[in-house]
């Protein structure tokens, strides 16, 4: 299910930055240090599976292998449903059901490029 090209039009960051709470106790986006899941710092724009020091799973590797990058679009459906856009990835969370909450992590996230 894919959220469309104008729902990205903006997005809240303080907003999305109070959601990536529930993202927080695997992921970090405020610095590059790996936890259960990869750092987050800078992913907007970043291809797959590529954070160094982080062991992916072979589904993540397999899932990025013909160069798919994390744009908006990308990071929207997987957040939606980690498990039914990347089959058998190590991920846990069932996703983020409100597009909205969706479009501000995704504006929260694209803040984090420059930390």
């Amino acid at each position: 299910m894919s959220l469309g090209g104008p729902a990205f039009a903006g997005g809240d960051a303080e907003a999305g930055a109070q959601v990536f709470r529930k993202c927080g106790a695997c992921h970090t986006a405020s610095e590059p240090v790996n936890r259960v899941g990869p750092s987050l710092i800078g992913v907007v724009g970043r291809p797959v599976a590529t954070f160094p020091g982080y062991s992916y799973s072979s589904a993540m590797k397999a899932f990025g292998a013909d160069g798919k990058v994390w744009d908006e679009a990308q990071l929207a459906e997987y957040l939606l449903s980690p498990k039914a856009t990347v089959t058998g990835t190590k991920m846990s969370f069932p996703g983020l059901k409100k597009p909205q909450d969706i479009e501000n992590v995704i504006a929260y996230l694209k803040t984090t490029a420059t930390k």
